[in-house]
């Protein structure tokens, strides 16, 4: 299994020597480069070649390898095929030494993992290291590479425990790679103090070779790597190496500056008479890993799709939040903070002058416009700044589109006493200046993302590049009910106290009846999500959901119409809907609602549009501005943009059920912070 990788590390063993790994981006800076690239890395000395498939969202890399995956994408390399053409080409060139493919698991997933396996077989590539498949979710991944006698690698991470280290070295082949850090990928100045404890705890686990990546930059560090394990993987500094050249660099000349770098740092790879922690074993059957935890799951959606260094953390909040959800003490201060803190119940009222302008169906309005900093986004955030508290985390992130939940986690820090740090879109901090202006003001430290599209799910990546590098000291406070499990369940049960309430305050109003219809707004689904769940099990009612459709669905990259147009993938953690090319590269959104501009959503709305539960629609820019303008003029209520889709479709559903049916919209969020945009459009300038 895996021969030329087991070959790599045993030559360089009998040499006194540690296997020197070395990573490029496939397709960077040129597609045309990579060939001669992976040849000069070679001569250089590289004993194993890590090809990065290039990927439109990576968690875990750090500037220099996230900036080489975007040129990369720009000049077309964008699929697997052509990576695996290049490893098939360099093959022809003479290339001997292993390839293993890193990447990220949406690319390989929506690849198929049977034919992935299969031609990168033929093509000469001998295994994967996949940063964000955990074990519990790369059963048929690890099932191929048995198959076609391809290496699948294991990460660990400092912060794995014990008992998951022994687990992932059961189901290793050839090699683990072990990341030096809790971190992001990138060059550093030394290494780590507490590596060699790490690596020893490893050890004691396997016999099977030892790789150690991330942030080693140099012969006197590749050399203390080199005498503490058996083989050393080198990065961010290979890319810099061409990085100098500029544009108009030949495909010779980037070969030689790689051929030149990896060379130089090989010079440390010379091991002490007697290094430590070294391997015993060259290979291994692996054993098939059958742990799944299917809490996870929403029919085929969610899952947990992480880098290895957030397994415990993921486990800590998982554990703490199943302690706490049933505790009567705790659910009891939620409620008191509902009551006290944020305003609610909110009030369910009858929208008298829009059912009269409908003609049809009466229209109800739950008032989470009322709740305490002007959107449902406070219920969630109190929960989880509990829940941090209760696991000992006092440094929390959050990421932000419109602004109303980096200005309730703001809130809650304030009055909890919390650190706090908010990720939000270049693109969003512009058109949402006020609420940047409230969250500084209430403390938090805003951080402006200038990568990618600048928007939500920018935002998103980079909270979650924070989340590795601090783990052990922050809590990620995310705000709407995505990502790997638990999230997407904690947000939901904190959010569900809206429909619990239009349940009662509903009921309360009409005799014990249910309403026929529930409409919200859905981007991530937070306040959707809320205020369906409740309902679940009354199947006389129906949910909608309004999605962001933009300049319109048949425009690609001008909508965020997710579960309208999207196709099943992972993204951020959660297998769910996602905007994508059939590559699994994702693809740009546009909304006039920053709040809804994503390009996934929440796996239960997912789970709800399969079973057929949920109905969602897309709501373009324009009509969402009529459900503004409606809501406006004959309620006297200024709504958020997010919510005035949900009025639109509500207000058309209204028509199409007719007299005698009731709908109730969830008003998630009051208008207050998109005036300036609106005045905008409307050519007022305030």
């Amino acid at each position: 299994m895996g021969g030329r990788i087991e070959s790599a590390f045993e030559s360089a063993k009998e040499r006194g020597e540690a296997a020197f790994v070395a990573f490029i981006t496939a397709g960077y800076p040129a597609k045309e480069d990579t060939p001669s690239i992976l040849m000069a890395m070679q001569e250089g000395g590289a004993s194993v070649i890590e090809l990065g498939i290039p990927y439109t969202d990576p968690q875990a890399d750090g500037a220099t390898i996230t900036a080489a995956n975007q040129v990369a994408i720009k000049g077309g390399t964008s699929e697997i095929g052509p990576c695996l053409a290049m490893v098939k080409e360099a093959r022809e060139m003479g290339l001997t030494v292993p390839v293993v493919l890193m990447g990220y698991c949406n690319p390989f997933i929506q690849y198929g993992e049977d034919r992935l396996c299969a031609e990168a077989k033929e093509a000469g590539a001998d295994g994967f290291i996949v940063v964000d498949l955990p074990p519990e979710e790369g059963i048929d991944l690890n099932k191929a590479c048995v198959k076609y006698g391809l290496s699948n690698i294991p990460l660990l991470a400092p912060t794995s425990s014990d008992k998951r280290i022994a687990s992932l070295t059961d189901m290793a082949s050839t090699f683990l790679y072990c990341v030096s850090v809790t971190g992001v990928t990138g060059a550093r100045t030394e290494l780590p103090a507490d590596l060699d404890d790490f690596i020893k705890r490893v050890r004691s686990k396997t016999d099977l070779p030892l790789a150690v990546g991330f942030g080693i930059s140099s012969p006197e560090m590749v050399n203390g790597v080199a005498n503490m394990a058996d083989g050393v993987v080198v990065g961010s500094s290979i890319l810099n190496a061409m990085n100098g050249l500029g544009d108009d660099a030949t495909t010779a000349e980037r070969a030689e500056a790689v051929r030149s770098v990896i060379a130089h740092l090989v010079t440390g790879v010379k091991q002490d008479e007697s290094p430590k922690n070294q391997a015993t074993k060259l290979g291994q059957v692996p054993q098939e890993w059958a742990k799944v935890n299917e809490k996870s799951r929403f029919g085929q959606f969610g899952g947990q799709f992480i880098p290895e260094t957030l397994s415990v953390a993921f486990e800590e909040i998982e554990e703490a939040y199943d302690e706490i959800k049933g505790d009567p003490d705790f659910l009891a201060e939620l409620d008191r903070y509902r009551r006290d803190f944020v305003g609610g119940p909110t009030p369910l009222h009858k929208a008298e002058r829009l059912t009269e302008l409908a003609g049809g169906a009466t229209i109800w309005l739950k008032r989470e416009d009322l709740a305490h900093t002007g959107a449902h986004k406070i219920n969630n955030a109190i929960g989880q700044a509990l829940l941090a508290k209760r696991i000992g985390k006092k440094r929390i992130i959050a990421e932000t589109g419109a602004g109303q939940h980096g200005v309730a986690t703001a809130t809650v820090c304030a009055m909890f006493g919390l650190e706090c740090i908010v990720y939000m879109g270049a693109v969003d901090c512009e058109r949402q200046k006020l609420n940047v202006f409230r969250m500084n003001t209430l403390g938090a430290k805003v951080v402006p993302v200038e990568v990618g599209q600048r928007t939500l799910k920018d935002a998103i990546n980079e909270a979650m590049a924070d989340w590795v590098t601090n783990v052990r000291d922050t809590h990620y406070l995310i705000g709407s009910a995505v990502g790997p499990h638990p999230f997407p369940t904690i947000v939901r049960d904190f959010q569900s106290v809206i429909g619990k309430e239009i349940k009662e305050q509903y009921k309360a109003k009409n005799d014990g009846k249910l309403p026929d219809a529930l409409v919200a707004c859905v981007g991530g689904g937070s306040n959707a999500i809320g205020t369906f769940y409740p309902f679940v099990d009354d199947k006389e009612v129906a949910f909608y959901g309004a999605e962001a459709a933009g300049k319109g669905i048949e425009f690609d990259e001008e909508h965020c119409a997710t579960l309208t147009v999207g196709t099943p993938g992972v993204l951020q953690g959660a297998r769910t809907f996602v905007i994508q090319k059939e590559s699994g590269q994702t693809l740009n959104t546009q909304s006039i609602s920053a709040g809804l501009d994503y390009p996934g959503v929440g796996p239960e709305h997912a789970f709800y549009k399969e079973s057929g539960r949920a109905t969602y629609e897309g709501v373009t820019d324009d009509q969402a501005l009529e459900g503004f303008n409606m809501m406006c003029q004959y309620e006297g209520i200024i709504p958020a943009l997010e919510t005035s889709h949900a009025i639109y479709q509500a207000f058309h559903l209204a028509k199409k059920l007719g007299p005698g049916k009731n709908i109730v919209i969830n008003m998630s969020g009051r208008g207050d912070k998109d005036m300036p945009q609106i005045a905008k459009i409307m050519g007022v300038d305030v």
